[in-house]
């Protein structure tokens, strides 16, 4: 069998975990920076969810470290399932836990589904193989059987507590002769495994450096010695966690393992049972709890709940929450956050944080807008995604009849395309972004009362440059001419007519002055006029997703609106204001668009 497996490492050029381990054992005058380098060999690394539960945020940032590291140094990631507590598995959670990952993007390498040179992969299936290094084990007089029974252990541990002595075993059965042990065995009398601990070792995490207390396995106190002698295989037979976690990692020829703070006190064991086999271990790490801003554990109170809750509830992409799951307790030196797993593949190290990390969840929805711009910028199969979630929310919570007189004849995947290429930067998830950008999903909007930012702006100099801008005909509709046309509109002449400048001010600054705050009024006007106020695309990629139809129609409800107040304007200044939209009305809009008469009063000059 090792010489099998020796023939399989050889072909793919690997090198065996004992000579990594040498490769990339830290020297006694290494500094923190080389504790965090990452190994100079592929590394083999591991993610060993249970079907117990389902993927969270805290499983999901193990699976995607493990990951990156095996990606960044051209190894494997491997899958294992640790499904030996058959009662509180989960029906259906093993088919969750792959189509979670998947949709994560973290594929592996080898593990359930796809194979691999070290199977099974599931726990469940690899009870010969613990069974046997128990064995071994016993025969090398580092485990012993227990057969004591549960109400021998019980007895003693209520006499320890009731002398306030912290708890132990007696290791009576270690006293009992191999012999004996195998006859009683052989007999089918229940018992477990113990490992007969010879000490809890010191170990070098990746993250915490030197770690553990390299106690003595042994507690004297005034009734007895007691022992930390625990347990390696139950009584039915089957494996505890720490064993099938050690043999599995040594046989898988895992070189590395990220994991919670919260497996810390276990690894000591796990590194006196790598000790009892002769075993090289793995590198440890371990990642920092995960707390909300009170401190306090993340729970299903404060949305560490599986990832359904995430993708399915709240809309999140995967490259937001892979994103945002790298962040929480890794450091890197690039200028921004945002980064796709490639990205993350190409950059990851192990500057992991230590202590608990705060949990912000306004980072992930900035992720999401971020993450929501690359994709609408890039045209990729993630905005088409996006297209077909905004549109069929939208044929889900809007009637046809108010959303056909919007289209007219367009299909509503082009309207949505277009609003979501506008607006990508407000993008969370679909209702939240119908919600936002309702007015164009409706023919029928509804607008409060208009409130002008300046008061020495008439309404009418507003009607007269609103009505300019949709001379513009269907051919020449478009986002940059309706930015040319709104920069070049003289606003500057309707203020100072109105309210020349001080004596002695510069007329060329007067002049920037105007028309920078009649461009803000009409800006304002604008937008109520068209979208009733509310936050969304600029003004011309709102005029463009609306359409010239549709555009003209809300300027002239608006106009309706605000007709009471075309006053204000001085006789001259109310006679030029005409003048000037009568000069725009006068070109018949030319469709074959060689010249830029059509364009009236905006036409550039000269």
């Amino acid at each position: 069998m090792r010489s099998l497996r020796s023939g399989l490492l050889a072909r793919r050029s690997w090198v065996c975990m004992q000579c990594r381990q040498a490769s990339s054992a830290p020297s006694a005058a290494a500094s923190h920076n080389k504790k965090t380098k990452l190994p100079d060999f592929p590394a083999r690394t591991r993610f060993a969810p249970s079907p117990t539960g389902y993927l969270h945020l805290g499983s999901l940032r193990t699976a995607l470290f493990n990951y990156l590291l095996a990606k960044r140094t051209g190894g494997q990631f491997l899958l294992r399932i640790e499904d030996t507590d058959q009662k509180r598995t989960i029906p259906g959670a093993e088919q969750r836990l792959y189509d979670d990952l998947q949709w994560a993007g973290l594929q592996w390498d080898e593990g359930p589904v796809v194979g691999g040179s070290f199977g099974p992969y599931r726990q469940s299936e690899r009870t010969a193989i613990y069974r046997t290094h128990t064995d071994s084990l016993i025969n090398d007089g580092h485990a012993y059987r227990c057969f004591c029974s549960a109400e021998r252990l019980d007895t003693h541990a209520r006499h320890r507590s009731q002398a306030g002595l912290a708890p132990g075993y007696d290791r009576k059965c270690a006293e009992l002769s191999p012999e004996e042990s195998e006859e009683r065995a052989a007999k089918g009398e229940s018992h477990v495994v113990r490992l007969k601990v010879e000490g809890y070792p010191v170990f070098e995490d990746l993250v915490y450096g030197k770690t553990g207390q390299n106690r003595s396995p042994n507690k004297l106190d005034l009734i007895e010695r007691v022992y930390d002698d625990p347990i390696l295989l139950k009584s039915d037979g089957h494996p505890t966690y720490h064993l099938a976690n050690v043999v599995d990692d040594h046989l898988m020829e895992i070189t590395h393992v990220i994991r919670g703070t919260e497996w810390m006190p276990s690894t000591p064991l796990h590194a006196a049972l790598y000790n009892a086999f002769n075993w090289t271990p793995p590198r440890f790490g371990h990642v920092p709890l995960l707390v909300d801003k009170s401190g306090q554990k993340l729970s299903k109170r404060n949305a560490d709940i599986d990832l359904t809750f995430f993708k399915d509830k709240q809309g999140v992409f995967p490259a937001s929450l892979v994103n945002f799951a790298a962040l929480l307790g890794w450091s890197h030196t690039k200028k921004s956050d945002i980064f796709d797993l490639e990205e993350l593949q190409d950059i990851f190290n192990l500057k992991i944080t230590r202590g608990n990390t705060v949990v912000a969840f306004e980072k992930l929805w900035f992720l999401q807008k971020a993450h929501a711009q690359r994709f609408a910028a890039n045209d990729g199969p993630e905005f088409d995604d996006m297209v077909s979630t905004v549109s069929k929310e939208v044929e889900s919570t809007i009637s046809p009849e108010p959303l056909s007189s919007i289209l007219r004849s367009r299909p509503l995947s082009e309207l949505v395309t277009a609003l979501l290429k506008a607006d990508a930067k407000s993008f969370t998830n679909a209702p939240e972004f119908i919600t936002r950008n309702s007015t164009f999903f409706t023919a029928a909007i509804s607008r409060p009362p208009y409130t002008p930012i300046s008061s020495d702006i008439p309404i009418l100099s507003l009607h007269t440059a609103s009505a300019a801008l949709t001379l513009v005909p269907n051919s020449h509709w478009a986002i940059e001419t309706h930015k040319f046309n709104i920069s070049s509109y003289d606003g500057a002449s309707t203020i100072l007519e109105n309210t020349p400048p001080a004596e002695g001010a510069d007329p060329e600054k007067a002049r920037i002055a105007a028309d920078k705050k009649f461009k803000k009024e009409l800006y304002h006007y604008l937008r109520w006029a068209l979208s009733a106020g509310a936050p969304g695309p600029g003004i011309p990629e709102t005029m463009v997703i609306l359409g010239r139809e549709e555009t003209v129609m809300r300027l002239a409800e608006a106009r309706e609106l605000t007709k009471e107040a075309e006053t204000g304007l001085s006789p001259v200044a109310a006679r030029r204001t005409r003048e000037r939209g009568a000069k725009a009305k006068q070109s018949v809009p030319d469709e074959a668009g060689q010249d830029r008469s059509w364009m009236g009063s905006l036409a550039p000059q000269g």
